[in-house]
């Protein structure tokens, strides 16, 4: 460690190519780290929102406390299926690669986000951060942190673009489309079957409201706050660090995102650490380093 440090210390004095081979001798200590932590999580927060169900049709938790937990619960299902995405968990032909996909598409159930959809997409905006006219994450470009939580909210109202739609039929995957199809038909069949039988209240609150604020929230951390300004492109010059009032476990672990776009199969509870081993190296790079 002492002597990455010394590294680091002298980087502005390094060539590209030094650079570059200290980069990845850091991140190579921080990748293939299975990441149970993210495999506990997915089922955990799952389990949770499931039991809230239960538990409040049967009296035995308040509507009001459930609540909030509930839009805990879908503010915090993404992250898990964001490493399955990436094969953190298990690449494709090894033992575990059914548990990589168990992860992937049952965590984001209460975000209602097919995890193919979510995939396709994704991989979409790694290739074209900040493109506006291919990066399907783009929309949440705004110049404040208002307009970031506003922009959000309106791009989800009726007659909206939908990049992700129009992602996926560049991409000539109109059968993903389908799972999006089946995910809204089945959400809105479950809200007005309990709003039915005497449970809308239940049905907003454990899951049409939490699932809204949900959204906002993901989309300001994962999107807008770790790529804004997003006027610039390539390598490492798409995304940034940044500091949050609500500090890395507040943001989801974003305030460090930068590592995630130049080495995204570092697991994200190991990104803290690789950004700072690797800070220096990041700065003669050019990247905006804006943690301070």
């Amino acid at each position: 460690m002492d002597g990455a440090v010394d590294l680091m210390e002298a980087s502005v004095d390094l060539s590209s190519r030094e650079l570059m081979a200290a980069e990845r001798e850091i991140a190579a200590r921080h990748t293939d780290r299975f990441p149970w932590g993210s495999v506990v999580w997915a089922f955990g927060n799952l389990a949770i929102w499931l039991s809230l169900w239960p538990l409040v049709f049967m009296g035995l938790l308040p509507l009001w406390i459930a609540f909030p937990i509930a839009v805990l619960n879908v503010a915090l299902s993404y992250l898990p299926s964001h490493e399955a995405q990436h094969d953190i968990i298990a690449r494709p032909g090894t033992r575990l690669r059914w548990l990589n996909e168990a992860v992937g598409h049952l965590s984001t159930i209460p975000l209602l986000l097919p995890y193919r959809v979510a995939k396709l997409t994704h991989m979409e905006h790694h290739k074209h951060a900040n493109d506006p006219d291919l990066d399907p994450d783009y929309p949440t470009h705004a110049d404040t942190p208002l307009g970031a939580i506003l922009a959000s909210i309106r791009n989800r109202q009726p007659g909206a673009s939908n990049t992700y739609g129009a992602t996926l039929l560049r991409l000539g995957r109109k059968d993903v489309i389908f799972d999006a199809l089946f995910y809204d038909v089945a959400f809105f069949a479950i809200l007005f079957t309990l709003s039915w039988n005497g449970h809308a209240i239940e049905a907003a609150l454990l899951w049409w409201l939490p699932r809204q604020i949900g959204l906002t929230y993901i989309q300001y951390y994962l999107s807008w706050a770790p790529h804004n300004p997003a006027l610039s492109t390539g390598r490492y010059r798409d995304t940034r660090s940044f500091r949050s009032v609500l500090g890395n476990i507040g943001s989801m672990g974003m305030q460090y995102h930068i590592i995630h776009h130049l080495h995204p199969r570092i697991p994200l509870m190991r990104t803290p650490r690789a950004y700072w081993e690797m800070r220096d190296i990041l700065a003669a790079r050019g990247c905006e380093i804006s943690e301070l």
